[in-house]
C-alpha cells in the first residue's frame, strides 16, 4: 500500500492536467489509468489553442503524461477495481491489487456507458440490459445472466454477479482484463465463453443472447460493461449521487458534494472538447492541491 496527497483517476486530458498543475504545487500526484481509455485516444485535435492543422491525440495524451512524470507525477497504467472512503483517506484500488491511500481524489474518466451496438441493445435497456452491475445487480437473485466486455470492468462486475445470479456467463472475445481479475472470477465460478455477442432477443424482457461462434445462451439479464469503471460507478462508491446522464455535479473549483473529491472533464458534462477538459483539470489539480496543503 501506498500513500499520495492527490489521485488521479483517469489519464485523458483532464485527469493529465489535472496531475500537472497539482504536482506543480508540490505535493505528491498518483495518476492511475490508461491513456488508449481515453476519447482522445484515436481522434485528432485542430480547434485547440496553439496547434496549427490537426495534431494528433495520441501524441498530445503522450506528450502531456510525458510532462506529468517530469514533474514527479507517478503513473500506474491500470485501470481501477474500487474506490471507498476510511477516515479522513480514499482507497482506490487497481486491477493489480495495487492499494493507494490518498488525501483527495480527482475523477477524470471521461464519459461512461459504452455501448455495444447489436440489435436488441437498446430496445431491452431497462428491461434486462443494464450498464452497471453494481447498480443492479439485486435484480438478478437466483436468475442467469450474461457480462459482456473485455475489459477489466467485465471480469470485476462477473465475480460480482456470482454472489447474486445462480449462474454467469461472461462473453469475452478479445480479453485485455489482467490475469489477477480474470482469476477471481474462474475461482468465483463464472463460466467464460470466448465469442462476440451478436444481438439481444427476447419479447418483454430479455431472454437469450446470440453469439457469433453460433451458440445462443438463455439469459435473464446482460450486463454491458465494455471499458474501465465508470465515473458514475466510482461517484456511487466515494458516496456522490451521480446526475441523471451519468456526470457528476461540481462547483467554480471542480469540488462534489463530498469534501476531497474533484471532477473535471468530460464526467461534469458538456461540452466535450480538449479545451473545457484541461482547462477544469487545471482547476481541480490546484483546488486539490490547495485543500492538501491547507491554503
Amino acid at each position: 500500500m501506498t500513500e499520495t496527497d492527490v489521485v488521479v483517476i483517469g489519464a485523458g486530458p483532464a485527469g493529465i492536467q489535472a496531475a500537472i498543475h497539482a504536482v506543480r504545487k508540490k505535493v505528491s500526484v498518483t495518476i492511475i489509468g490508461k491513456m488508449a481509455n481515453s476519447a482522445l485516444y484515436g481522434a485528432h485535435v485542430e480547434n485547440y489553442f496553439g496547434i496549427l492543422g490537426k495534431k494528433s491525440g495520441v501524441e498530445l495524451l503522450k506528450d502531456g503524461m510525458m510532462q506529468a512524470e517530469t514533474f514527479g507525477c507517478k503513473v500506474l497504467s491500470e485501470n481501477v477495481v474500487s474506490a471507498s472512503r476510511e477516515g479522513d483517506l480514499f482507497k482506490i484500488a487497481t486491477e493489480n491489487e495495487v492499494l493507494i491511500m490518498a488525501r483527495t481524489v480527482i475523477i477524470a474518466t471521461g464519459i461512461s456507458r459504452v455501448k455495444l451496438g447489436v440489435p436488441g441493445e437498446k430496445e431491452f435497456f431497462g428491461k434486462g440490459v443494464s450498464y452497471c452491475a453494481a447498480c443492479d445487480c439485486n435484480f438478478y437473485k437466483g436468475k442467469t445472466v450474461v457480462v459482456v466486455g473485455d475489459e477489466t470492468e467485465a471480469a470485476v462486475s462477473s465475480e460480482l454477479m456470482t454472489k447474486y445470479a445462480s449462474k454467469v456467463y461472461w462473453i469475452t472475445k478479445d480479453t485485455k482484463a489482467s490475469k489477477k481479475v480474470i482469476d477471481k472470477a474462474s475461482v468465483a465460478g463464472v463460466k467464460v465463453v470466448k465469442a462476440a455477442t451478436t444481438s439481444i432477443e427476447g419479447t418483454s424482457r430479455v431472454e437469450r443472447v446470440r453469439l457469433d461462434n453460433g451458440e445462443i445462451i438463455e439469459t435473464d439479464g446482460v450486463f454491458i460493461e465494455l471499458g474501465a469503471k465508470s465515473a458514475a460507478d466510482l461517484a456511487m462508491e466515494l458516496d456522490i449521487l451521480p446526475e441523471i446522464d451519468d456526470t457528476i455535479k461540481v462547483d467554480s473549483n471542480c469540488a462534489t458534494v463530498v469534501k476531497g473529491i474533484f471532477a473535471c472533464g468530460d464526467v461534469t458534462g458538456r461540452p466535450w472538447q480538449v479545451a473545457k477538459a484541461v482547462g477544469q483539470g487545471a482547476v481541480a489539480g490546484i483546488a486539490a492541491a490547495d485543500m492538501v496543503r491547507g491554503a
